[in-house]
């Protein structure tokens, strides 16, 4: 239709009309809501969002081209869409994989385990990189298959079935070429296989053919096919519950009958109320509400009120208080990754901060994008740890695997200030408090050295650092004190900053790579005195925000009075990080990057610093 200015109008008016009462339906219908008032600056990797207190982020996977051996024996780079499950006292977490870029083949999925969910296996090969023969055509796409693999795209990873057959589920699906989907329903099948107690795999199957695949062509068999009865059951079994497979709609034939929500909204997550009410989400932050255990939906899925959530994904879930959580990328980009609590799964009402750094991309790909994403949890019936946390795992960048445990009740307001010296504290248990980044070469652990336990923050990543960090009540005359324990003073860095409940520093002091240390003063530093290394450095400060201005004494020494390198109100997070704080990517990045770092596997000489814990309080003038 050509617009002149009359129909113009009346399309005008139309399109205001179709808005209108989708957002009136909105309103309308019980669906998750978020109401508060918080919203992320996309600005900033950490979008301004106050922790979540005793977050631990672990990375269990770093990719690496050049030292396969530290990664996963191949060394491919595009390693994504992560899936987590706890059972027989284990975590287990599933990705998919290619050499360099999405839905680039050979494609792979791995396996990556835990007992402590701090500590993690090597990853193991689940489900192998698979053939596609010669001369195969994939209907509409001109392309002719020679010497061609599948690539693996699924939403789901575990079943855990009422027999106790513990289920991993992959999916092999066909790209033609770089920007032909996997995930269009002309792949070749979805497969399982079972994992048992002793961590072994059991035989590869196909659970369920699309109907574009010539089923005689199949390297593995079919699951009735195994002289398993048990494992047969777990298999029909799981085909019978309606919500495992709207798991399965974006890869499956369009017309399967067992897709109860046959339309393609990905990436589906969901949790029960307590009237066995059902919350349905996938991307775009869409919802719908089950009243029947999602064989029907009461609404055609819709944005949720006030959620910010472009297309990566949302996870949903009860917590074990008894509340909800939702976590997901609250901006047009994938950062921060962040949570919202309900304490009745329909009213969201508040947003923190889950993971908010961005590691250095070192790899490039096919739509290799920015940022912790694609965020999964444990789905309900697949496991719960004992420790009453929620557990997630996301990518980084498409590049890394993560984990982070989240303490429940989940809240970023301290009660009481740091009192801490980590060698008096039950082992386990020194860390609660704190929120850390621990990385394959950038470790934030406790450690013993010489008889005493310490905080740990060692780094030889080079384009990476770890980073602890105590949340302490919003404090206005701020006192503290703490111990660093040095093991060179020939290179590394280790920064200490005072931050506000945004993360905005107002004083950073540094051991630096020359054996000084050093406070930041506007555009310069301010030399505070030399260190060796092995010696012990005790740093008392007091800050005074109305002045904007604080004491430093080292050692007992004299004291220095500095100036604050940025204004802040009051005092909520010290920080120690063992690298210089990154602000790329930007909103303005290029959104494609298919170019490596020059030395993207170059690692850096170790640095090695201990702290010995934390002591704050607020003092009066």
């Amino acid at each position: 239709m050509r617009l002149n200015s009359k129909n113009l109008r009346q399309f005008t008016v139309t399109v205001f009309c179709a808005i209108f009462v989708v957002s009136v339906k909105a309103q309308q219908v019980d669906t998750i809501k978020y109401t508060g008032n918080t919203l992320s600056n996309i600005d900033y990797h950490h979008g301004q969002l106050k922790p979540v207190i005793g977050t631990h982020a672990v990375q269990i996977m770093r990719a690496s081209r050049e030292h396969p051996e530290t990664a996963d024996d191949f060394g491919w780079t595009y390693n994504h869409a992560p899936n987590m499950a706890y059972w027989n006292d284990t975590f287990f977490v599933q990705y998919l994989s290619n050499p360099v870029g999405e839905h680039i083949p050979p494609g792979q999925s791995f396996l990556i385990t835990s007992k402590d969910g701090q500590n993690w296996e090597k990853p193991k090969t689940l489900f192998p990189v698979y053939s596609i023969p010669d001369g195969y055509k994939k209907e509409g796409h001109p392309a002719v298959a020679n010497d061609l693999t599948s690539v693996m795209h699924q939403r789901m990873g575990f079943y855990n079935s009422l027999n106790g057959k513990f289920l991993a589920l992959g999916y092999y699906g066909i790209s033609m070429d770089q920007h032909d989907s996997p995930n269009d329903g002309k792949g070749i099948g979805r497969v399982v296989r079972e994992i048992y107690k002793d961590g072994s795999f059991g035989t590869i199957y196909f659970i369920r053919y699309n109907k574009s695949w010539d089923k005689s062509l199949s390297e593995f068999k079919f699951y009735k096919k195994s002289k398993d009865k048990q494992f047969i059951a777990a298999c029909e079994e799981l085909l019978s519950k309606p919500l495992m497979m709207q798991q399965w709609v974006e890869e499956q034939d369009r017309d399967d009958p067992l897709i109860p929500l046959q339309e393609q909204f990905k990436a589906f997550s969901y949790y029960h109320l307590p009237d066995d009410r059902l919350v349905g989400l996938w991307k775009h932050a869409l919802t719908s509400m089950s009243l029947d255990g999602g064989e029907t939906w009461e609404y055609h899925p819709l944005r949720a009120p006030g959620f910010v959530n472009k297309n990566a994904k949302i996870w949903g879930q009860k917590t074990s208080d008894e509340k909800y959580a939702t976590v997901y990328n609250p901006s047009e980009f994938r950062w921060p990754l962040a949570v919202s609590t309900s304490k009745d799964g329909i009213v969201y009402d508040d947003l923190l901060l889950i993971h908010g750094e961005i590691s250095t991309m070192r790899y490039g790909g096919n739509y290799k994008s920015y940022g912790p994403q694609y965020v999964r949890g444990i789905l309900e019936g697949n496991g719960t740890p004992p420790d009453g946390k929620m557990w997630i795992t996301y990518s980084v960048n498409k590049e890394d695997i993560w984990v982070a445990s989240v303490p429940v009740p989940i809240t970023a307001t301290a009660q009481t200030h740091a009192n801490e010296i980590f060698d008096q504290l039950p082992d386990g248990k020194e860390l609660e408090k704190w929120n850390y980044y621990d990385l394959q070469w950038a470790s934030a652990k406790i450690e013993e050295k010489g008889g005493k336990k310490w905080l740990a923050l060692k780094d030889k990543d080079a384009y990476d650092y770890s980073r602890a960090e105590r949340i302490i009540p919003a404090t206005k005359n701020l006192w503290a004190s703490f111990t660093i324990r040095t093991a060179q003073n020939d290179h590394g860095i280790l920064q200490i900053e005072f931050q506000d409940e945004k993360g905005q520093p107002a004083v950073r002091i540094v051991f630096d790579e020359n054996g000084e240390i050093k406070a930041k003063a506007g555009y310069r530093f301010s030399k505070l005195t030399d260190y060796q290394d092995g010696k012990d450095y005790e740093i008392e400060v007091r800050l005074e925000p109305d002045t904007r201005s604080y004491m430093v004494k080292i050692n007992g020494g004299d004291e220095k009075r500095l100036i604050f390198y940025a204004p802040v109100n009051k005092f909520e997070r010290i920080m120690f990080r063992t690298g210089e704080q990154r602000y790329e990517p930007t909103p303005d990045s290029p959104a494609a990057n298919h170019e490596d770092l020059e030395n993207p596997g170059k690692e850096i000489p170790e640095t090695k610093f201990y702290i010995n814990g934390l002591k704050t309080e607020e003092f009066q003038k």
